[in-house]
C-alpha cells in the first residue's frame, strides 16, 4: 500500500478490524519511510463493474461517489448514517449481482432513487431533481404527485409504502 503523505510503498499494517458488521477490514498502517499513519478499508468486491456514462465514457464504479451522491441528497436530514450505509451496500450487492461487467449510469440512478424514495421522500426529490435535471416547477410537481399516489396506496393497503430492494435487502440482515 502507497503512503499518502510521501508516496512510498513501504508501509507495514500496525492493527486489522472488522467493521460493518464483518463487511470489510480496517487496517492501520504506518510508513516506514516518513513514520507516517493512515487507515485504509478493504472489503469483497465481486466483480469489476464499468459504468457507462450518458455521454458513452466508460469509467470504473466507485463506491466512495455513490456515497457522496446519496449524502448530498440525504444532508440536514434525520437519517442514520449507518441506514445510508446498509442501503448503500444493498445496491452495491444489486449491481453485482446483475451480472452485467459494464453498466449504464442510468441503471445505478434508478437503483439509488428507488432507494431513497423508501428511505427519506426529501432526499427522493432533492436526489430526482439532480439525475432526472429538472427545469422548471412542474418537474417537481409531477414528482410529488408519485410520491403522494404512492402513499395514498399504502395507506389503502393498511400499511406503510413498499420498501426499495436495496433497502429491504439491507434490513433483512438485522
Amino acid at each position: 500500500m502507497r503512503c499518502p503523505y510521501c508516496g512510498c510503498e513501504n508501509t507495514q499494517v500496525k492493527d486489522s478490524r472488522p467493521t460493518e458488521e464483518n463487511q470489510s477490514i480496517r487496517r492501520r498502517r504506518n510508513c516506514e519511510d516518513c513514520g507516517g499513519r493512515f487507515t485504509t478499508f478493504e472489503r469483497v468486491q465481486l466483480r469489476e463493474i464499468t459504468v457507462i456514462k450518458r455521454s458513452g465514457r466508460r469509467v470504473p464504479f466507485d463506491r466512495e461517489k455513490l456515497i457522496r451522491s446519496i449524502s448530498i441528497a440525504l444532508r440536514k436530514r434525520p437519517v442514520d448514517p449507518e441506514r445510508i450505509e446498509r442501503m448503500v451496500s444493498g445496491i452495491v450487492r444489486q449491481l453485482e449481482s446483475m451480472g452485467e461487467q459494464e453498466m449504464p449510469s442510468s441503471v445505478i440512478g434508478e437503483l439509488i432513487m428507488e432507494a431513497l424514495k423508501g428511505l427519506d421522500p426529501v432526499a427522493y426529490v432533492r436526489f430526482a431533481s439532480v439525475y432526472r435535471d429538472f427545469r422548471e416547477a412542474a418537474d417537481f410537481h409531477e414528482v410529488l404527485g408519485e410520491i403522494a399516489e404512492r402513499d395514498k396506496v399504502g395507506e389503502e393497503a393498511g400499511g406503510t409504502s413498499p420498501k426499495p430492494l436495496a433497502i429491504e435487502a439491507a434490513d433483512r440482515k438485522h
